[in-house]
């Protein structure tokens, strides 16, 4: 199994169809679990956070809804992706390709912390060790200097904060790659 995380800026950067039909095309042999970003959606969490000051539980919240209208967006552009809200939806999935949409209390129940340290690349590796994935392919719109290690891309903003962390002791491979070299 490979998770394959979709920057969320790949729908600004009107890319996010040709990822798709990618990895319909690349990987047909192999189940995937497809991990969007918040996009615009989560980017408007961030302004009313800024505007509204509420706390960060309640942003947490807000992003994973946003991450959750990603996932139906991608269900829209290609109707015969299956949306699942639950690891154990994933797990009893007969399909091929499946977009995670996902669930609020599933996370919360897992003790994942509610920061803007931890955004859906976070969420898409503790997914993957979750799933025992064999792969977790991360792929952004942002230039990726293939010479830099995972701590050196979070230092720039590229991948998040904790995701060092989240991939620490994992047994899948990953890979950071910018939309370009997919």
């Amino acid at each position: 199994m490979i998770i394959i995380k979709l920057g969320g800026s790949l729908e600004s950067a009107k890319t996010l169809l040709h990822c798709l039909n990618r990895i319909e095309q690349q990987y047909h042999n192999q189940k995937v679990v497809i991990v969007t970003g918040g996009g615009a959606f989560a980017n408007q969490v961030r302004i009313a956070q800024q505007q509204w000051e509420f706390d960060d539980e309640c942003a947490h919240a807000m992003a994973l809804l946003a991450m959750q209208q990603m996932a139906w967006l991608v269900k829209g552009l290609q109707a015969d992706i299956e949306l699942a809200h639950s690891v154990r939806a994933i797990q009893q999935s007969q399909s091929h390709i499946i977009v995670w949409s996902p669930d609020i209390d599933e996370l919360n129940n897992a003790g994942i912390p509610a920061t803007w340290d931890i955004t859906s690349d976070s969420l898409a590796a503790w997914l993957a060790n979750v799933l025992s994935a064999d792969e977790l392919l991360v792929i952004k719109s942002a230039a990726i200097d293939d010479t830099l290690s995972l701590a050196q891309l979070a230092e720039r903003g590229i991948i998040d904060k904790a995701f060092c962390d989240c991939v620490t002791n994992s047994v899948f491979t990953v890979r950071v790659i910018n939309q370009q070299d997919f």
